[in-house]
């Protein structure tokens, strides 16, 4: 008898400490789901490179909500705004290699601003992922008298430098697009340059432009009085399925502005790891999915390892396209 009550005590011990064991096992999976293991222990500052209430912030709000779903730790947003978004990406570039500074960058700025002398390198980023892919179109203003990308490129042919095409900026995704373009259509055409895409689209509906190639995303909300003629995809875009690309009209042009997140390069690589990881969760996050497009922010996943490629190849296309043009 007594060794029966030992028996079933010492049975009851184990069933404690092996329930026990499971639900500190199974705490501490949910903690690492939310991040709230060793790394990070503290908040993490998420740098802008542009102006409180632009795209790149209001793209980055998004992501918040959903970083705050998977991590206990909160971003801390700082504000580098100026010189084209070049002295946000230096911050980020040069800060600290603990895991405790990211940020967001744009591409190909990160790619052509280093060309210009800007006071950092592609190669300096530890690569999270890309996020956004925002197109490059060609549009007009409705009822222009050219219905499609070959009338465009007949009539600078016809009389060159004389096709007013407006951009935002020079060293820019739109500009770097329109050189493409005019070097695959052989065309030489009369730039026009603004600093701000509003500027642009004004200046293309008062009639002060014959085209322009402009990112998608800002002229989305303007597409009852101007007409897209092509877009600058590899394949029909899915917001767009009756727009032709530029590629299917005979100009294998393919570009775009793309928004992503970065880590000083240099990290530890398990914090590097636990943010690409993160950063995959959000992006697959059905809600999250549904409150980019509401936002009109054309979101497009690549993990870090691609994404790095990606800015890669861009820079030497750039650095071609640049070159050719005598513009460095």
């Amino acid at each position: 008898m007594r060794k029966n009550n030992l028996f079933a005590l010492l049975m009851t011990v184990l069933f404690l400490s092996s329930s026990m064991l499971a639900g500190c096992t199974g705490q501490g999976k949910n903690q690492e789901e939310k991040g709230t293991g060793s790394y990070p222990e503290k908040p993490i500052n998420m740098i802008i490179a542009f102006t409180a209430g632009g795209s790149s912030d209001a793209q980055a709000r998004i992501m918040q909500k959903y970083w705050n779903k998977y991590v206990k730790q909160p971003w801390l947003f700082s504000y580098k705004a100026g010189d084209g978004g070049a002295i946000g990406f230096a911050e980020i570039a040069k800060a600290s290699k603990d895991g405790y500074t990211i940020g967001g960058i744009n591409v190909p700025h990160i790619v052509l601003q280093p060309l210009q002398g800007a006071q950092y390198k592609p190669e300096e980023f530890a690569y999270i992922a890309q996020v956004v892919t925002d197109p490059q179109v060609l549009v007009v203003k409705k009822g222009s008298k050219f219905k499609n990308v070959n009338e465009v490129v007949e009539f600078a042919r016809a009389n060159p430098g004389k096709l007013k095409v407006g951009i935002v900026g020079t060293f820019t995704g739109c500009h770097i697009a329109l050189l493409d373009f005019q070097d695959k259509a052989g065309i030489q055409v009369d730039q026009v340059v603004y600093k701000g895409a509003t500027d642009q689209n004004v200046a293309l509906l008062g009639g002060e432009l014959d085209v322009m190639m402009g990112n998608y995303n800002d002229v989305m909300r303007g597409l009852d009085q101007m007409t897209i003629l092509g877009i600058a995809t590899p394949e029909r875009y899915k917001s767009l399925p009756e727009v032709p690309t530029l590629t299917e009209q005979g100009y294998n042009v393919v570009s775009d502005i793309r928004r992503g997140f970065v880590a000083p390069k240099g990290i530890p690589e398990a914090n590097l790891t636990f943010l690409r990881k993160v950063f995959k969760k959000m992006a697959a996050d059905p809600d999250y999915i549904k409150e980019m497009e509401e936002a009109g922010q054309p979101q497009e996943y690549l993990d870090g390892p691609a994404f790095e490629k990606y800015v890669m190849e861009q820079q030497k296309q750039a650095e071609r396209l640049l070159m050719k043009f005598h513009l460095i």
